[in-house]
């Protein structure tokens, strides 16, 4: 009895530990989370790689992006999305065609809203320092609703820069998606025009209006 109530009082520790705010994290995110949004912008290069556990496959591209407040652009080798705080343009090489929509607002994925990562942990989440390193610190997010489509957000991020090294997405029904990042820059001003579809550099391509 004596050893089941010690066990029994080591778990409850440490879901305890989990289920509370990590101070140190949070002071890591706010830090990283000020710098980042108070930039001109976000521009990074990286590979997004994404297991699936149920079907066994694996698969590596790679990408860049370029955030601005609500605004981005995310270039990959099947897909290139502009999106200018409003609107949203999904270009697909392949089929030449490109889809037009307004996208949910409440959807806080890194390919649905990118500028999340800098501040999805200030709401909803749990936070916990993982590991800390000469070079940089890993830090978990637990999403407080259980119904969530995600076991965990996990975030590398470098020191002394505050720079994202990576990002990965641990969803239930088996799939991980990683972003590794490859540069990261925060001093790159770009034009509004870089957030709109391009409709002249791609004449001839399948509109397909969504809104």
């Amino acid at each position: 009895m004596r050893r089941f109530l010690t066990v029994l009082f080591l778990i409850l520790t440490s879901l305890t530990a989990v289920a509370q705010n990590d101070a140190e994290a949070v002071r890591i995110l706010d830090r990283f989370s000020e710098l980042a949004l108070g930039s001109p912008s976000v521009s990074m290069k990286f590979t997004m790689e994404t297991i699936d556990q149920v079907e066994s496959t694996n698969n590596k591209v790679s990408g860049s992006a370029i955030l601005c407040k609500e605004s981005y652009r995310i270039e990959m080798p099947d897909n290139i999305i502009w999106f200018n705080g409003e609107t949203s343009w999904s270009y697909l090489p392949d089929e030449k065609e490109v889809t037009i929509a307004k996208p949910d607002r409440k959807e806080n994925s890194f390919m649905t809203k990118p500028s999340s990562i800098f501040s999805v942990y200030k709401k909803g989440y749990k936070v916990r320092l993982l590991e800390e390193k000469a070079d940089s610190w890993l830090i978990d997010l637990y999403p407080d609703d259980i119904n969530s489509d995600h076991i965990r957000i996990r975030l590398s991020i470098g020191k002394p820069d505050l720079d994202l090294r990576s990002l990965e997405y641990k969803y239930k029904n088996g799939i991980t998606a990683i972003l590794t990042v490859k540069e990261f820059d925060l001093k790159k001003q770009p034009a509004v025009s870089e957030f709109t579809f391009p409709a002249a550099d791609y004449k001839g391509v399948e509109v397909i209006d969504m809104r």
